[in-house]
This record gives structure tokens, sequence and C-alpha cells, in this order.
């Protein structure tokens, strides 16, 4: 081992939690190694696409028959989503859909910026319906970690005073448009204080913030050099370069972390360079992986077999057990009326309509419950022919009335998706394949994910209740949007749960401060460690917890504790 080669501190993953632990272990005056198994994307210049029109791009960016044959379903312009045809995964049980994010910034580029706290109603349900195991922290062990990330990431939203959806640090919301006033309205006509309707809390800056700006282009999704959202290269990489203390090292695919069965700490870990293929090992006194759900449990599954054969973290026989992730269904309708009015802009987020299931006095025969986010819109002359689902419905169009067509507006239209939670099953898992590897020689990963029957019965619910809510309120040929003909299918990105938090080693991977019980100088803050899945976008609470475990890292270890 050089010295090039030892570090204070070794992350793993550059997306939002790793951007997010390098950021506070550089700042605690750590050296740190900052591991991406895919390439760099500099800031501004990394982005190919975002500057650009959809008629100066090949097919208009869309995805051919030859680029989704490939498996390809994004097409040109998603360059920062991986092809599954060149990292492959085993589906065993169940249909899931691996969504990943290989380079600097992982997700963090593509993420849909959404920005809500979980509450107790959450951290204490697993206790109350005796599910899985109880979280060992509370809704105030975090809440000021929830203040930390948001003062820094700009969340822009409004207070709204409900206790199962707690209140942030928010910038000024970003503002509802007609259609969207109108419904709010209407809601509470019809149901009163039960459901709410509001704008979105995004990780989009509504003013300047930290030499940050958001000009409403709603082009994300492609990178922003302006900053405009939350991600690595914006926020937390240009903070961790400034302190000095960072070494960033892409294209490294990290196989193991490697332990030390006398001292019982990881030493470091060993990392395949993915050009070259060339194996080299870094060490550091403490590691943290960030590398995502699936793939952080699946490094500790490969990580010290000579003494644990499921992997390091194991020995309480839930390592890549309990996997989470959201399902829905959602509808869309149309809407009569308001024909003097249109849109203005490109707004970067939608509506919010937080869980009323199971909250206050409703009560469902399912446990937990699903929240809705959709938009309000009127097309014009670039949807001509589609309906509010996006559907094409021109059909054989005489020229002379096509372009009649394109000279007025559509009519109004509304369309919202369900985020359902999903209960953690032990059975939900991942393995290692024995007998098929990556080109790289790791083993690859096979799910076995499918909806159970609290899955089922919620999703039954959500399609009714999705439907019903926009006919309550007046809106016309409303049709049920279905993810999946089998209805509550598994998948909306939000993938956490196989290396869980908990109190006692015998029943979960991780203590309360993220650390891997068997090698405590090992954090996991990713959404591997979550121990229900809310149904709240998950991304702020990692990156809480992301915050709250570097910061009881860097303590600890310069107490000499680790």
């Amino acid at each position: 081992m050089t010295k090039d080669n030892d570090f204070d501190a070794i992350v793993v993953g550059s997306g939002i939690t790793g951007g997010w632990a390098a950021k506070e272990l550089c700042e605690k005056g750590l050296k740190v190694l900052l591991l991406e198994r895919g390439r760099d994307v500099p800031h501004g210049s990394g982005y190919k696409y975002a500057m650009k029109f959809p008629y100066g791009v090949p097919n208009r960016g869309r995805a051919t028959l030859e680029m989704i044959e490939k498996g390809n379903m994004a097409g040109e312009v998603r360059e920062f989503f991986v092809n599954r045809a060149d990292y492959p995964y085993i589906e065993k049980e169940g249909s899931y859909r691996w969504t990943r994010g290989y380079q600097v910034g992982g997700r963090s580029l593509t993420w849909a910026r959404q920005c809500y706290r979980i509450g107790d109603l959450d951290f204490e349900q697993n206790a109350k319906f005796g599910i899985a195991i109880d979280w060992p922290i509370r809704y105030k062990d975090l809440a000021p970690w929830y203040s930390y990330v948001e003062k820094f990431i700009g969340v822009s939203g409004s207070k709204e005073g409900l206790d199962h959806l707690p209140d942030g640090e928010f910038l000024p919301p970003m503002e509802l448009n007609c259609l969207e006033k109108e419904m709010q309205t209407r809601l509470k006509k019809v149901y009163g204080k039960s459901r709410h309707f509001f704008i979105g809390r995004t990780a989009n800056v509504s003013v300047p913030h930290h030499d940050r700006n958001c000009y409403y282009r709603n082009k994300c999704m492609l990178g922003c050099p302006f900053g405009g959202y939350f991600s690595t290269q914006s926020s937390t990489l240009p903070a961790a370069v400034k302190t000095g203390n960072l070494t960033l090292r892409p294209f490294s695919i990290v196989k193991e972390v490697i332990y030390d069965k006398d001292s019982k700490k990881a030493k470091g870990v060993m990392v395949i360079d993915a050009e070259t293929h060339e194996t080299t090992e870094f060490a550091s006194k403490i590691v943290f992986l960030c590398a995502s759900n699936v793939s952080s449990a699946a490094i500790l599954k490969n990580s010290a077999l000579d003494i644990w054969p499921e992997g390091l973290g194991s020995s309480s026989g839930e390592l890549g057990h309990n996997f989470m992730d959201h399902h829905g269904v959602g509808a869309w309708g149309m809407f009569e009326g308001l024909e003097d009015k249109y849109l203005f802009g490109r707004r970067p987020t939608g509506i919010f309509i937080p869980r009323f299931r199971n909250v206050g006095n409703d009560k469902q025969d399912f446990i937990g419950g699903y929240d809705f986010q959709g938009n309000g819109r009127r097309d014009g002359a670039g949807g001509v022919g589609k309906n509010p689902a996006g559907e094409y419905i021109v059909g054989d169009i005489p020229v002379a009335e096509l372009k009649e067509t394109l000279m007025h507006p559509g009519q109004w239209g509304f369309e919202y998706t369900g985020f359902g939670e999903m209960l953690a099953h032990h059975d939900n898992k991942i393995t290692l394949s024995k007998t098929e590897k990556d080109k790289w020689g790791i083993p690859l990963v096979e799910f076995h994910v499918t909806p159970r029957e609290n899955e089922i019965k919620m999703s039954e619910d959500m399609a009714k209740t999705s439907v019903g809510m926009l006919e309550d309120i007046g809106f016309k040929e409303v049709k049920l949007k279905k993810r999946s003909a089998e209805g509550a299918r598994i998948g909306a990105t939000h993938e956490m749960g196989l290396a869980r938090m908990g109190k006692d080693p015998k029943s979960s991977v991780l203590n309360k401060q993220n650390q891997v019980w068997d090698a405590r100088n090992v954090f996991v803050t990713d959404g591997a460690c979550m121990v229900s899945s809310s149904c709240q976008n998950p991304s702020l609470t990692y990156m809480a917890l992301t915050a709250r475990a570097a910061n009881y890292a860097a303590s600890e270890l310069k107490k000499g504790n680790l």
C-alpha cells in the first residue's frame, strides 16, 4: 500500500448521498477519496444536451426502435441513465426495472427533486403494527439534519402545518397555475380539511441561492449549467473541492470492502479500473457506502466472504432482504372552462396531494398510505393530437384541419400519479448470481421483488380514488393510468431497505448511527439503510441521514473511537 492510496475516509458513490458524505467529511478536515464507477461529468461543460433544443438532436431525442431493442428506452439525450444491455441484471421473481446513473453525480443529475420530510407517523408505524422492526430513531433525531440539508440545497415550497408531513426550511414556493388553483378550491369545498393540494416542494431554487439560479427551463434531466436544481456537481462537490481535502477518482468500480478479522474493522476497499480492469487497493480509517440501495448491499454481500458466507454485515440474516420501493397508479381527465387562460413558462415541479389514507379518522383495510403528484396543463400547438395522458389521438386528420388546429390551444387537462408505500417483507430481496458475472468479473444482481397483499389492496384503493377524486371536482372523460396491467407494479426509482438500521444486531445490518454492526468503521447512508418506505420521495431523508452520520463519524474518529 502506497501513501498515495491511503486516506482518512473513502466514500463509494458520488450521487446524492456520496456527495453529501464527501462534503461533510472534507469540511471536518479529513482527507477523502470519492470513488465513482462511471465517467466524470464536469459541471456545465459535461451537460451535452442541456442547451440544445429538440430539433437540434437526432430523432428529437427520442429512442428509436433499434435503441429500444438494445435496451435503451430513454433515447440519446438521456445520457445520464444506464443502458441495461451494457449493465445487465437478473429478474428472478417478479418484474423490477432497476434505474441507474453511472457517472460523477449519479442520479443527482436526474432525480425528480421532490423533497419531503417523513414524520413520526412513518417512524412509528412499524412498531405500531408489528411490521419488520422498529426504527432506531424518531423524527426529533433527524429534524435538525433535515433543516441543515434544506438550507444548503435550497428547497422551494410552502408551509402547510401538517403533522404527518412536517414543514421545512423553504425558499418561496412556486406558483400554481390557474387550473390548479381552481382544483385547490374545489378539493377544499368537497373534502374540507381531510385532503390537501399545494405546489410540490422541490430542490429547484426559486430565488438566487449559493450562486445558483433557476430559469424555469424544465430541462433538469439534461443537467443544469446554472445550478437551478441541487446536484452533486452544483452543490456538494464544489464545497468538498474547496477544502483541498478531496480526491475524486472516476472509472473506479468497488468490488468489495477489505475487512480485517483481527481488528474487526474495514481496512479499505478493492477497486477495479472500469477501463483497464486493473485492481487496486485503497486504505482508509472509515468507509462510507453511498452507491445506492442495491449496489451498496451488493458490495457488502461480496465482502469478507471468508468470515460470513453472505458477506459483511450479514450476521443478522437481513443483508439483502426487505427490499422496498414505491408503487402507483393514477388518472387523467379533461376540464371544461378557463378557455380565456393559458400557461406561461416551464415550471420545474408539479402539485402535491399528501397522504390522506390512514391519517386522522381515516381507516382502511391496508397499512400505510399514498400521495399524488401531477400537474394541470393546456396543450397548445406543441401538444396537438395528444390527450392529457400524452397519448396521440390525431389519426388521419386532413392537412387543412390540422393547420387550423395548430392555431388554437387545446383543452385544459390534469394528470397525476400515486406513490404508494411498500411494506418491508423479508422475501423481497436481492441475491448475487453464482454463475453469471459482469465484464469485470463481479456477480450479477438477482432481484426477487413482488407486490404483496398490502400493496395490492392499496393499489386498488389508489386506482379507485384517483379517478373518483377528479370526477368529484368536475373533470370529464376521466381515465385510469396504470403502470402495468398487473396493478401494483413496484418501481419508482426509490429503492431502499437492503441494509436496514435497527436497535439490535440480531435483526438489522446497521445501528442508529448508520454503522455496520459487524464493522463499526463502515457506514451505509443511502436508501439501503431505510427501515420503512413511507410514501414520500425519500432523497431528502437520505441526505439528512448522511449528514448526521458523517458528522458523527468525524467526531468519533477524532476521539479515537474508530
